[in-house]
């Protein structure tokens, strides 16, 4: 009893102890406290794009560089600019530089890069091309950045505190063009993620102005297809251009361009997709060649240099360089899909948008930007209107202001006797007291009053515009046509229509050879090249195991397995793997996936269904049925119930027409007879007639084609030379 009351003792300070580890808490609610203020952070802040096309870190960089003046000024080394960042993206150095590398003409991601470059930047299209460290590389911003900041500081955007409460920074750029389609961006947020695809600026800025007009104008006929900058072809589908314009979602090919030196007979590859890699390539093609799939390439080589990308393939002189070409595109990711994803942050929620909403919503943004800076314009000059009308109002009597301050005692009263004489308030008061007493002249008074008419027909103006929503309508259509002609380029991208790609089939990809196929008794299956029967004809089996069926076929090719348990397999020639003549070959109970207690006890090679199969059973009857039965419109790979199975199965056979056949039974019986003499069934499960008649304890054993048996005929008939009845061999 001592020694229980002690345990629980312990238990209650170890429950004491314990309470006051942890406590217990709801996992719903711990989510909710813990994991989802991570989650928005990251979808909000981090790896989704807003309406201006950036994420917070690329934000963060080039608004550090402008206020660094790499907007006009030279070029300066990239540690200046990331360890400036630092004060408004603490994550890190080597982040920052990543980012900044992923926006520079050098790296080649984006269609319209932010940011000229020196020095190594790495290669999108290259995962082993790295990146020189950023101390060997200078940046300075690219002209189009301008639309970037253009009237930044005239309070066109909302500012908010860096981390640490310092410094000012936007929330969004002003930008004068919908660069969210004009460069790519892809992003991988908790529970959600984005894939922006690029577009032409000249295009775009069409389209933007045509929206403007007409929100439900016909978007394709401005905007033909994405445009990357790694070129390649774009192959256009009408579907996929509508999901883009209306969903935001669409999965879309883009193959490679080639040239061909037929001198050299040589494949230069010069543009890829956007999401493949030079390296990759290469390698799949590597691969291919090693598994014979492309024997018309000699070698493979990367001869990128620094005009560009450029992959070498030295071909055969006879080859087709078209024809391989479709090949590779199917086999390899010299032709890869891109799946766009607009998911793009409005008003900080995450919406999956299509191109046309993403106008309505850019064009939203960008006329409250013109709006703010018009009221800042406006604002602005009405403060230097209200100091000229103080000015004004002084110079009429410019002898009383002089002696008002002549007379005035102190420094101090000047400004409010000013005021009191004028009848001006203390800011225009101010900025006369300022004006230097050589100012006070004629042309100087004349040329202010010229100043004040002129402002107040600029503010008439502007408030004009601010009032007419069809003027800034105007003023932006304005902007984007000057920016599509400032920096608009043509089309990296070209367009390859959908009906213009050859498609090849499966097949066609497949090697055609010839080869010998082998089958034992105990289920033992070989597929041989004949070009490797030539130096090795002699075939390895199992000690107590017999090869009971050759037949010298193609690979691409049916074959068609006969089991004795009522059951036919059909497969591929060429989906069975190669093998040597020094092998015991492939265990089809394995390769088929066959019933434990299941044998094959023939195969039956095909082109085509056509043709008739014989079924022997050993109660002596033979079924006679049509070989296209076992035709399926579907890729069965699997048939039951494929002949009768009221007594087992001795023999199969496929004859391509009626010919001469030898059926045995034990005792060494045999018949002889053409299977003209029996009748077709025409279903699989047919009984089949009664051909031979064993005797007692006898049952049928084989049945084969008189040429396999090593009859001679002579011409005459089977049925005439071998009477039906049976006859015995000594």
């Amino acid at each position: 009893m001592a020694r229980q009351k002690n345990n629980s003792e312990h238990r209650g300070e170890f429950d004491r102890e314990s309470s006051e580890i942890y406590t217990e808490q709801g996992i719903t609610e711990t989510l909710k406290s813990n994991y989802m203020p991570y989650a928005m952070s990251v979808i909000v802040s981090r790896a989704i794009p807003e309406i201006d096309g950036l994420k917070p870190s690329q934000r963060k960089l080039l608004y550090t560089m402008y206020k660094m003046g790499l907007l006009t000024g030279p070029l300066t080394k990239s540690a200046n600019v990331v360890g400036a960042t630092m004060k408004l993206n603490p994550h890190g150095d080597q982040a920052i530089y990543e980012t900044m590398v992923r926006l520079t003409r050098g790296n080649e991601s984006l269609l319209h890069p932010f940011v000229e470059s020196k020095g190594n930047m790495g290669k999108h299209y290259s995962h082993d091309m790295h990146f020189a460290a950023p101390r060997y590389t200078e940046v300075k911003l690219a002209k189009i950045s301008r639309e970037l900041f253009s009237e930044i500081d005239k309070d066109t955007v909302d500012f908010t505190d860096n981390y640490d409460g310092t410094m000012k920074e936007p929330t969004l750029f002003p930008v004068t063009f919908p660069s969210v389609l004009i460069n790519p961006s892809k992003g991988l947020a908790v529970g959600m993620s984005t894939n922006l695809a690029s577009f032409n600026l000249r295009e775009i800025c069409d389209a933007t102005c045509a929206f403007i007009d007409d929100n439900g104008c016909d978007l394709k006929e401005y905007i033909k297809a994405p445009d990357f900058s790694t070129g390649g072809v774009a192959i256009y589908h009408e579907k996929e251009m509508d999901d883009l314009i209306e969903l935001g979602k669409a999965t879309f090919k883009v193959r490679a361009k080639y040239e061909y030196d037929k001198k050299n007979s040589c494949i230069d590859i010069t543009e890829i997709p956007y999401t493949s890699f030079s390296e990759t390539i290469i390698d799949e093609i590597i691969a291919l060649i090693k598994a014979g799939k492309c024997k018309e390439i000699v070698d493979v080589r990367d001869s990128t240099d620094k005009n560009g990308l450029k992959i070498s393939l030295e071909v055969r002189k006879n080859c087709e360089p078209e024809a391989l070409m479709n090949r590779l595109f199917q086999m390899t990711t010299l032709e890869d899909s891109f799946s766009a994803n607009f998911n793009i942050l409005i008003n900080g929620q995450p919406r999956v948008m299509g191109i046309r909403s993403i106008l309505g919503e850019w064009l939203v943004f960008r006329i409250n930007c013109v709006k703010r800076g018009l009221i800042f314009d406006i604002s602005e000059k009405q403060e230097r209107l209200h100091l000229l009308k103080g000015l004004e109002k002084i110079l009429l009597d410019i002898d009383k202001a002089i002696a008002i301050i002549r007379n005035t005692k102190t420094d101090s009263e000047v400004i409010p006797n000013l005021c009191e004489g004028f009848g001006i308030d203390t800011v225009q008061a101010e900025f006369i007291a300022e004006i230097k007493l050589r100012n006070i002249n004629k042309e100087y008074i004349l040329s202010k009053t010229n100043e004040k008419n002129k402002l107040e027909k600029e503010i008439k103006d502007l408030e004009k515009t601010l009032a007419s929503p069809g003027l800034i309508n105007e003023l932006i259509k304005s902007q984007l046509r000057d920016i599509a002609a400032k920096y608009g380029q043509d089309r990296k991208t070209s367009i390859m229509n959908s009906d213009e790609v050859v498609k090849i089939t499966q097949e066609e990809l497949i090697d055609d050879y010839r080869l010998k196929v082998f089958l034992t008794k105990e289920s033992y299956f070989k597929k041989i090249p004949l070009i490797a029967l030539r130096n090795n004809p002699e075939q390895k089996i199992k000690d107590d195991d017999e090869i009971i069926q050759t037949q010298e076929w193609h690979n691409k090719s049916e074959i068609i397995f006969v089991s004795d348990k009522q059951v036919v397999y059909k497969c591929k020639l060429y989906d069975l793997p190669d093998c040597k003549a020094g092998v015991i070959g492939d265990y089809l109970p394995n390769l088929l996936g066959m019933e434990p207690d299941e044998s094959i006890i023939a195969f039956i090679v095909c082109d085509s269904y056509e043709g008739l199969v014989l079924y022997a059973f050993e109660n002596g009857k033979i079924a006679k049925i049509p070989f296209n039965l076992y035709e399926t419109k579907t890729n069965r790979k699997k048939l039951i119930n494929a002949y009768a199975g009221a007594s087992p199965v001795a023999a199969c056979l496929f004859i391509p027409e009626d010919t001469d056949i030898i059926i045995g039974a034990n005792g060494d019986r045999v018949a002889a007879l053409n299977s003209s003499l029996i009748p077709l069934k025409t279903t699989k499960t047919a009984q089949g007639v009664q051909v031979l008649k064993p005797k007692r304890g006898q049952v049928l054993k084989f049945m084969k084609t008189l040429e396999n048996c090593g009859f001679k005929t002579d011409g005459v008939p089977v049925s005439r030379k071998l009477p039906v009845n049976s006859v015995t061999i000594k």
